[in-house]
């Protein structure tokens, strides 16, 4: 273990920097350790080093700050911990189908001209068209995410609809 260094109070960027010089492998190898990463732990590391540099003159006792900035650089990486699991728990799983090169590519093809031909609609067709069959909203609950009547809705998107036939049609 190394000793810790002695902070003079009159210049915190040099007692920082010498901080910083002395133990910040250790705190890169502790977060490492924690987060499973090389850049995330440096991140974490240096994040602390910035709030110990940000609060300098409101911390009580400067001969304590390596047991500050080790609780520090474990918050930190307490808070990597809970992003990563909110990121997991949001993340959907989408199966990878088996296509053929060619079905890949005509697949593509046919999205874009679907999205070609939605982009081409009056605001409120693609408003309406998108929250009934992309968001699978009802007409009741399309209705009120438009502020219009479910029969605007169900005009609209029979409107839309058309539109699009003839748009996709001549297409081919």
């Amino acid at each position: 273990m190394q000793s810790e260094i002695r902070i003079v109070m009159e210049d915190p960027p040099a007692d920082i920097a010498a901080l910083f010089t002395a133990h910040r492998l250790d705190l890169v190898r502790f977060a490492f350790l924690l987060v499973g990463d090389q850049e995330t732990a440096e991140d974490v590391v240096q994040d602390a080093f910035t709030a110990v540099h940000r609060r300098w003159r409101r911390l009580a006792d400067h001969d304590r700050l390596l047991p500050y900035l080790r609780t520090s650089v474990l918050n930190g990486c307490r808070a990597v911990h809970r992003r990563r699991a909110v990121a997991r728990r949001l993340r959907v799983d989408k199966e990878v189908p088996f296509w053929s090169a060619e079905d890949q590519v005509l697949l593509g093809e046919t999205r874009r001209e679907v999205f070609a031909a939605v982009s081409g609609l009056s605001r409120r067709q693609r408003e309406a068209v998108v929250l009934r069959y992309y968001l699978h909203l009802s007409e009741a609950e399309t209705a009120a995410v438009m502020g219009v009547s479910c029969g605007t809705v169900k005009s609209t998107v029979s409107r839309a609809l058309r539109a699009l036939a003839v748009k996709l049609e001549e297409g081919r």
